[in-house]
């Protein structure tokens, strides 16, 4: 068991937290540009129905694998709501606020505003999951943020409520990371479970608060329905919402919700620079330029500490660790290191 233990994280460490960060990032680029189109270039009016859409796409291709037994997970009981609880509404939360936030704001500038969601992950993390950060990733997350100050601090198109959506965003973001991993190790939910039901309990009341806005009229009546490039970039949108969550739980469950929030920031600088040809609402300054260079700086050095730095170092630990372990086993006396 000794053994067992050691190895676990020396593997978690390697491949498969890389190739879990690398798909995270390019679920995210790839679902950030696909809303930004529906919203914004095709002036979807409902952005609430474009996440029950991506529920409904969650729970139809969740439910066919454990029909089909590619995957397993807890059926439905009444222990579910409190072992799941409170990532629906957080869940929601994040969805509503990302994709209001999304329409509201120019592809740069909502990249640049998200990084405040890695200082509200680290918070949560040292008062939820109790965890200690080294000095060297504490800095690089102080220049992420400082580069989204500058970046912002140059935003000609400034709008309080888009703002507030944003911020609102980051909070539900950091919390559903932070929790999301707490909750992957729940007996009986697992990875798939926790996908699941999130989308499960609060698909009905969301629909139902579409409905009473009015919100959901308007999605019914959009007139592009007929379009059938609208339809292809919206079918995209709910399919990409599962994939995105999927690989948001696949990156916190081999990596920590920090590492997975920064990655999230480091692919925003793509997403920056395509946002000056796409959505066509990005004024450029060299304020807000800089902003963003000083933010990818701070995130390809979090980048090293964690992926290479840290993956070495530990590599080398684990294996004098497991060493010592083996060797002084038999006579008890160092069982507990």
């Amino acid at each position: 068991m000794s053994s067992t233990a050691c190895q676990e994280p020396v593997e978690h460490s390697g491949a498969l937290r890389f190739y879990s960060a690398v798909f995270y990032a390019g679920s995210s680029f790839v679902i950030t540009v696909v809303n930004k189109t529906v919203l914004t270039s095709f002036r979807f009016p409902s952005y609430m129905c474009l996440g029950i859409g991506q529920m409904i796409a969650t729970l139809v291709v969740l439910y066919a694998a454990k029909m089909s037994k590619t995957v397993q997970f807890q059926d439905f009981d009444r222990s579910i709501p409190l072992k799941i609880f409170p990532l629906p509404l957080l869940y929601v939360g994040n969805h509503i606020t990302g994709l209001a936030s999304t329409k509201k704001l120019s592809l740069p500038m909502f990249t640049v505003l998200r990084k405040f969601t890695i200082l509200m992950t680290m918070v949560l993390e040292v008062y939820l999951l109790r965890k200690t950060f080294p000095k060297r990733l504490v800095y690089s997350v102080v220049a992420i943020v400082l580069g989204a100050m500058v970046a912002a601090s140059s935003d000609l198109a400034f709008d309080v409520e888009a703002y507030s959506f944003i911020l609102l965003n980051d909070a539900f973001t950091a919390a559903n990371g932070v929790y999301t991993k707490k909750k992957l190790g729940t007996e009986g939910l697992g990875k798939y479970g926790v996908l699941f039901y999130n989308a499960l309990i609060i698909v009905i009341p969301t629909l139902l608060a579409s409905a009473v806005t009015g919100d959901l009229h308007k999605a019914i009546t959009f007139e592009d329905w007929v379009e059938a490039t609208f339809i292809f970039c919206f079918l995209m949108s709910c399919f990409m919402g599962f994939v995105l969550m999927y690989s948001i739980v696949l990156c916190s469950y081999y990596n920590s919700a920090l590492t997975t929030t920064v990655v999230g920031a480091i692919k925003n600088v793509a997403v920056a620079y395509v946002g000056i040809f796409v959505g066509g609402d990005y004024l450029f300054s060299w304020t807000n330029f800089l902003g963003l260079s000083i933010c990818m700086s701070g995130g390809l050095m979090y980048s090293y500490l964690t992926f290479i730095h840290k993956s070495s170092g530990s590599n080398a630990e684990g294996a004098q660790e497991l060493k010592i372990r083996i060797a002084e086993d038999p006579t008890g006396k160092f069982t507990a290191n």
